[in-house]
C-alpha cells in the first residue's frame, strides 16, 4: 500500500519529520480542503447501537467508532483516497531512533468549546487512557510506550492500585511540544497516531465526565450537537482547522436495528447514506435498480473471521478440533449465494490491503473439504451436544451467515449446529466481554491504522481488548516485539508473517472472508466516498 510504504521509508530516516505536513487541496491524498466556509445543507446516515458512551480512548468498535472519527481530530489523518497518513493536529513528528519522538502541534488548533489543543491534552488524554483502574478499551494501545506497565492494575479486580498515573515515557515539553519514549524500537508507530484511541482531549473532559458523555467535544469537521438511544446529531464545526473540513452543516446518525429497513429507507428517500448495502439487494443486482449512479464499491481493510469460545472447555484445548470445523465451513458458497460475491473467501489473517499481506497463511483449514474435515474431526475427537453459532442480527447478513456456516458444519460432520441470535451489536459484545457465549461466534475487523501489524497485535496479543479468543503464546508475543523493533520494513513485514504463521498452528480463530464494502445513497446528496477503513467519509459528503 503507497501510504504504508511511504510511511515506513521515511520512519527508517533520522532527525526528518516522518510526515509532511498537509496544506490545502494539494496534498498527496487528494481530498483535503482548507476552505471550511464552503458546503452546507444538512444529512442522515444509517448508524448503530454503541457499546459505550463516545469517549475516544474507550471506543474499539465501529457502531461508536464512526461517529467518534467525525467529531475527532487526531496528529495524523489519513486520506480517504488510500489511507495515506499525513499530519493533521501534527506539526511533525520527529525521531533519530525510532524510539524517542518529539511532537510538534499545529498553534491554532482549537476544541468544539474554543479552548486550544494543547500537549498537555494529548499527555492527560493517553495517561488517562493507559491507566488500568479507568477500564478504557482503548488501554492496549499505548502498551509500547515507557512507563505503560507502572499503569495496570495487578488484578483482575484492580484491588492494588497500580504504581503511578502517569507514563515515564511521555513529556509535556510546552504546550505546542511533547515528547514520547517507547521501550522498544517501534518503526512504525507514528501510522499509529491517526487512530481514535490517541485522540486528545479537552479539559473539558477532565473537569466533568458525566457531562462530557452526554455532550462529547473533540477538535474535528463536526461537533456533537445531541446524543441519544435513537440518533446521534453533529454540526459543522466553523472553526476547525484540519485537513477535512466538513462539506454539509448538519449529518445525523440515525440507529436502525435491521439494515433491510435503513435499504428501504435509502430508496425512499427517508436516509440520505446507507453504509451498507444488504447483500439480499445486491443479489441480482437489484441495489443497482433501485440507486442507480447512486452507489460504489470497495475492497477496504477488513477482514471477518469465526473465533472458538475461549468458554468452550472442548475447543479451547483441541486446535485439531478447530481446524477440522474450520474446514467443514463452504466460504465460496456463503460468499457466492449469501452475500452475492461481495466479498472475498479469506485465506489468512492479515487483509490484502495492507503491506506484507501473504496469500494462503492458513493453509488447508481454509479450504473446504468435507471428506478430509469428516476424517479430521473424527481424528480430533469430535465435538459432544449441539454447536453454538452466536451472532448479532442487527444486520440481516450476519443471520444469514450463521445459519449457512451451521448447515456447512452440520452438511460435513453430522454435528448439530444451531444459530444464537443476539439483539444487536452492544449486547453481543456484552456477552462476549461477559464470556457467555460457548460453541463459536462471529467476529470482524476493520482496521484502525493501515499495517500488517494491527491485524494481529490488537486481536491477538494477551490482554488486548480485542483478543477475543483470549489467544495467549509467548513466542507470538515475542515475535510482534521483534518485529516491530526491526529496523527496515522488510525485515519488519517478514517477522509479523511469522507471526501470522503461528496463528496458523495454534488456529485460535477460523479467517472467513476479506470484505468488500457497497454503499447506497439518495439523490440528495453526492460526493459519496468509501474510505479504505470500508465507513463513508462524512466530513466530504455534499448536499445538493
Amino acid at each position: 500500500m503507497r501510504g504504508k510504504s511511504r510511511l515506513m521509508a521515511a520512519a527508517a530516516l533520522t532527525t526528518v519529520a516522518l510526515f509532511a505536513s498537509a496544506c490545502g487541496s494539494g496534498s498527496e491524498g487528494g481530498d483535503t480542503n482548507t476552505d471550511s466556509s464552503k458546503g452546507g445543507g444538512e444529512f442522515v446516515i444509517n448508524g448503530c447501537t454503541p457499546k459505550d458512551p463516545l469517549i475516544a480512548g474507550n471506543t474499539s468498535e465501529t457502531c461508536g467508532g464512526n461517529v467518534v472519527d467525525a467529531f475527532t481530530a487526531k496528529l495524523v489523518h489519513y486520506s480517504t483516497e488510500n489511507a495515506a497518513p499525513e499530519n493533521d493536529i501534527a506539526e511533525s513528528i520527529e525521531t533519530e531512533d525510532n524510539q524517542n519522538f518529539t511532537i510538534k502541534l499545529k498553534a491554532d488548533y482549537k476544541f468544539h468549546d474554543g479552548t486550544q489543543v494543547k500537549a498537555k491534552n494529548f499527555v492527560d488524554a493517553w495517561n488517562y487512557t493507559s491507566y488500568g483502574p479507568n477500564g478504557q478499551a482503548g488501554s492496549y494501545f499505548y502498551s509500547a510506550f515507557d512507563g505503560y506497565d507502572a499503569l495496570q492494575c495487578t488484578d483482575d479486580k484492580c484491588k492494588d492500585k497500580p504504581k503511578s498515573k502517569e507514563m515515564s515515557g511521555l513529556k509535556v515539553v510546552d504546550d505546542t511540544t511533547f515528547t514520547l519514549k517507547t521501550t522498544e524500537k517501534v518503526s512504525n508507530l507514528p501510522v499509529r497516531l491517526g487512530y481514535s484511541a490517541f485522540a486528545p482531549q479537552p479539559d473539558a473532559f477532565f473537569a466533568d465526565k458525566d457531562a462530557f458523555e452526554k455532550k462529547p467535544i473533540g477538535a474535528g469537521p463536526f461537533q456533537v450537537e445531541s446524543v441519544s438511544s435513537t440518533e446521534t446529531v453533529l454540526t459543522k464545526f466553523a472553526d476547525y482547522a484540519g485537513v477535512s473540513p466538513a462539506q454539509s452543516d448538519k449529518v445525523t446518525f440515525r440507529i436502525y436495528q435491521e439494515g433491510s429497513a435503513a435499504y428501504n429507507d435509502v430508496v425512499a428517500g427517508n436516509l440520505d447514506v446507507l453504509d451498507t448495502v444488504p447483500s439480499d439487494q445486491i443479489l441480482g443486482d437489484i441495489y443497482k435498480s433501485d440507486l442507480p449512479d447512486r452507489n460504489a464499491e470497495r475492497e477496504t481493510g477488513g477482514v471477518r473471521w469465526t473465533t472458538f469460545s475461549p468458554e468452550d472447555d472442548q475447543l479451547k484445548n483441541n486446535p485439531d478440533l478447530r481446524k477440522a470445523i474450520s474446514m467443514a465451513i463452504d466460504r465460496q458458497t456463503i460468499v457466492d449465494q449469501v452475500l452475492s460475491g461481495t466479498a472475498t473467501p479469506a485465506t489468512g489473517w492479515v487483509s490484502p490491503v495492507v503491506d506484507g499481506y501473504t496469500p494462503d497463511t492458513c493453509g488447508e483449514p481454509c479450504v473446504y473439504d468435507p471428506a478430509k474435515a469428516k476424517a479430521a474431526y473424527d481424528a480430533a475427537g469430535g465435538y459432544k451436544g449441539t454447536l453454538t453459532y452466536t451472532t448479532n442480527v442487527d444486520s440481516p447478513d450476519n443471520g444469514r451467515i450463521g445459519e449457512a456456516t451451521c448447515n456447512s458444519i452440520k452438511n460435513a460432520l453430522g454435528l448439530e449446529c444451531n444459530l444464537n441470535s443476539v439483539v444487536d451489536f452492544a449486547t453481543f459484545q456484552k456477552g462476549i466481554d461477559d464470556g457467555s457465549y460457548k460453541g463459536i461466534f462471529r467476529s470482524a475487523w476493520q482496521m484502525d491504522y493501515p499495517s500488517i501489524e494491527n491485524f494481529l497485535s490488537p486481536i491477538y496479543s494477551k490482554g488486548a481488548d480485542s483478543n477475543w479468543s483470549k489467544y495467549d503464546n509467548p513466542a507470538f508475543q515475542k515475535k510482534l516485539s521483534d518485529a516491530a523493533a526491526a529496523p527496515t520494513p522488510d525485515e519488519s513485514n517478514k517477522l509479523y508473517q511469522e507471526a501470522e504463521a503461528m496463528l496458523a498452528e495454534d488456529f485460535p480463530t477460523a479467517p472467513m472472508y476479506y470484505n468488500k464494502i457497497t454503499v447506497g445513497w439518495s439523490d440528495k446528496v453526492t460526493d459519496v466516498k468509501i474510505t479504505a477503513f470500508g465507513i463513508p467519509d462524512v466530513s466530504q459528503i455534499k448536499v445538493k
